[in-house]
């Protein structure tokens, strides 16, 4: 009797997440929780934003470690562009003691496949006036990110970081990405359609 007690317990709690729905959040957007992964569509476009928010759905995960703010020290996060569907990555580094040394590339590890190097001015930029938000600039890499990491339970992100001869490494988990990317592309058409 306590295996069925156990078995119906499981049942309802898969029942439970899979029947998750989108919610408003008092900030004014639609989120949801797809496992490690959390998608976001504010309610309306800004055309002339000066900051991706205005125009755009985002999805991000975040390291275990945290800041002094209770925020993941590192994000990867995925950013739908309402206004014409184009995709980004960006890398959030944000440490209490030190940054990432920009002389430095950073590198992403997928299991089994070669380091992806990203250089700093080359394959990563910032932009918004953002110091610590570093995008992916080079198109062909940015590409194949997104289809690997649709593919892959997590990746390893290594940050060199300034006076610090090890760089860091931190697991990030993929786990909710497809979902994330269907969410946003849902939410985009939503309120514009390209």
């Amino acid at each position: 009797m306590r295996h069925v007690a156990h078995l119906v317990a499981l049942l309802l709690l898969f029942t439970t997440h899979a029947a998750a729905a989108p919610f408003q959040h008092p900030q004014g957007e639609w989120r949801e929780y797809f496992r490690d992964w959390l998608a976001a569509c504010p309610d309306s476009i800004d055309e002339d934003a000066s900051h991706y928010y205005g125009y755009s759905c985002f999805a991000s995960t975040g390291s275990a470690a945290q800041n002094s703010a209770r925020l993941p020290a590192y994000k990867l996060t995925l950013i739908r562009n309402r206004l014409d569907g184009d995709l980004d990555i960006a890398i959030t580094v944000a440490v209490d003691q030190g940054e990432y040394d920009e002389t430095r590339p950073m590198r992403l590890l997928f299991a089994g496949d070669p380091p992806v190097i990203l250089d700093m001015g080359e394959e990563l930029e910032t932009r918004f006036n953002v110091a610590n938000q570093y995008f992916i600039a080079d198109a062909e890499i940015e590409a194949r990110l997104i289809e690997r990491m649709q593919e892959r339970a997590s990746l390893k992100l290594v940050v060199p970081m300034t006076g610090q001869e090890k760089p860091a490494d931190v697991w990030l988990s993929l786990q909710g990405v497809m979902s994330s990317l269907d969410f946003m592309a849902t939410y985009a058409r939503k309120v514009a359609q390209y």
